[in-house]
């Protein structure tokens, strides 16, 4: 199936900075994962909230960064993400984060997430909707 990228902007702010003075490693996930709570609710339609009322969660259970340049504060940068596949329980989203004065790309890779029940903390497998309403 098809799936397209999506970009979020950002701005980086005096707390994301380490005691070398550039972002701190720890927030590229963090926003990865801010981008895909918005791209979630703004463009596949269907929030955080909605798998959380049907019983459902995400855990990232593989993360893989490759830090490409470095990003200072007040850099603007943009955080595209896209669903690289989406099998069983688990989905595969790729991103990068680029650089908006350059166009370069500051970090690149993807997190594997695994679609939770959360009664029971078991992987469910991803529902048909779930699949069809990202698949665009």
């Amino acid at each position: 199936m098809p799936f397209s990228e999506f970009e979020t902007d950002v701005i980086i702010r005096p707390d994301d900075i380490d005691m070398n003075s550039h972002v701190h490693s720890s927030r590229y996930m963090d926003y990865v994962i801010a981008a895909r709570y918005d791209q979630m609710r703004t463009h596949y339609k269907m929030s955080m909230s909605e798998f959380n009322e049907k019983g459902l969660n995400w855990y990232i259970t593989v993360t893989h960064i490759e830090y490409k340049r470095e990003m200072k504060m007040g850099d603007q940068i943009a955080v595209r993400t896209k669903v690289l596949e989406a099998s069983g329980a688990q989905a595969k989203v790729g991103f990068k984060i680029v650089l908006k004065k350059s166009g370069k790309s500051a970090a690149e890779g993807y997190f594997v997430y695994t679609l939770i029940n959360t009664a029971n903390g078991r992987p469910v497998r991803i529902p048909d909707d779930v699949v069809e309403r990202y698949s665009i």
